[in-house]
């Protein structure tokens, strides 16, 4: 690929970089992972109004990780001069309450951001981030201290790819799991101290984020790294199955979490590799479709209802369409071409999609027919980060500014 090309991609790497709501018109809800409480761009909860209204905005510094709200305060994990900043805001008001960072020596290989690019994870009162060189850090979520840090760089080795780690990681049971590269592949860290319990796989990292599921009795995590869909039991990392799964282009990147339907698996990348679903039974799988026709995304997960998938179908670079497949078949219900880039959220029977551009659009989530409804402008571009979506607060961030809104 040439040099031109990997730049274009870069701009939009995080996008990359995951339990119920109970929702009430005013911000209660929590939003404390990336892609929302079940890792899947789900939002469970009933809002009473789309218009989105200013509730409050801040700088922001350099970094395409996107906020997470949780018991009303917004972490923010960004680039401050040269310091990897983790931040605690009012989700309300966004007033600071609480600052940590730690110094970096990050450079784009490219001359564009050098922020980081994973999105932080709340859970059981701390706060997990995972670094543009791979620090991985544990902060107190009340207090912001730091409980403990691990430079899985140094402790891997792990080459520094195109744009940096952007993985984000996935708190199960006592485990943080991490797509990490190197010579541990995937990761098991004890969430509490640190600590590694287990690594599995030698595959680079990737762009992707590990989810989990259970699927029969059987807990399992999907680790989509550079070179294909791992299936892990969490408890020990060992592999049920593993499907080679990358473009033969040394430039491309599997960047978008795979999702998770009963039994059913999907997931897909760009630069002509496409989808593929699988049904799984225990430790093996069925293959039910594979190609490069039905649905290619490149950075921005799709998102599933009832049986339907809604997502982007083409590199950013080269304006994707949007389209509706099929879970089970790959059928092509519709398309709608030169859509250009952005995010999907399924918020009940609607589709809220932020364009790159700055807006907000929804749609229906219609298998019959693509129907658009209202648009909002947001922020001047460019948006590449993903929302949160607390209760009726829409909190997303550009490159220069972080704004909540209230949707009324």
């Amino acid at each position: 690929m040439a040099t031109t090309a990997r730049k274009k991609t870069v701009n939009v790497l995080t996008w990359t970089g995951f339990c119920f709501l109970f929702i009430v018109s005013l911000p209660a809800a929590d939003w404390p992972q990336f892609l929302g409480p079940a890792r899947n761009g789900t939002y469970d909860g009933i809002l009473k109004g789309r218009t989105p209204a200013l509730q409050w905005k801040s700088p922001v510094g350099a970094g395409f990780a996107g906020p997470v709200v949780s018991q009303g305060r917004l972490i923010l994990f960004h680039r401050t001069a040269d310091r990897e900043t983790i931040e605690a805001l009012d989700s309300q008001s966004g007033k600071k309450v609480w600052s940590f960072a730690y110094p970096t020596a990050y450079r784009d290989d490219f001359g564009f951001d050098e922020g980081p690019r994973a999105t932080p994870v709340v859970s059981g009162g701390k706060v997990y981030t995972h670094g543009a060189e791979g620090m991985l850090t544990c902060v107190d979520f009340a207090t912001g201290k730091k409980i403990w840090q691990l430079d899985t760089r140094g402790k891997f080795g792990f080459a520094k790819q195109f744009f940096g780690m952007a993985a984000i990681p996935l708190i199960e049971g006592n485990t943080l799991i991490l797509n990490i590269g190197g010579s541990a592949g995937i990761a098991g860290i004890n969430k509490d101290t640190g600590a590694v319990l287990w690594t599995s796989t030698k595959d680079e990292a990737g762009y992707s984020s590990p989810v989990a599921a259970t699927i029969g009795n059987e807990r399992h995590v999907f680790a989509f790294t550079r070179a294909g869909l791992n299936d892990l039991n969490p408890a020990d990392g060992k592999v049920r199955f593993t499907i080679p799964f990358r473009s033969r282009n040394d430039a491309s990147v599997n960047a978008a979490v795979p999702l998770i339907a009963g039994d059913l698996v999907f997931v897909s990348a760009s630069y002509r590799t496409g989808a593929m679903a699988l049904q799984v039974t225990g430790s093996t799988y069925k293959k039910l479709w594979a190609n490069d026709e039905s649905m290619s995304n490149h950075y921005a997960t799709s998102v599933l209802k009832d049986g339907y998938l809604y997502g982007f179908h083409g590199r950013q670079e080269y304006g994707p369409s949007f389209r509706c497949v099929e879970l089970k078949t790959g059928k092509v219900m519709w398309d709608v071409p030169d859509f250009g880039a952005g995010t999907v959220t399924l918020v009940g029977n609607d589709l809220m999609i932020i364009k790159e551009g700055g807006e907000l659009q929804w749609a229906a989530a219609d298998p019959k027919t693509f129907k658009s409804g209202s648009t909002h402008p947001l922020l001047p571009k460019t948006i590449r980060a993903y929302p949160a979506l607390a209760g009726n607060q829409l909190c997303i961030r550009n490159e220069q500014t972080l704004s909540c809104f209230l949707l009324q």
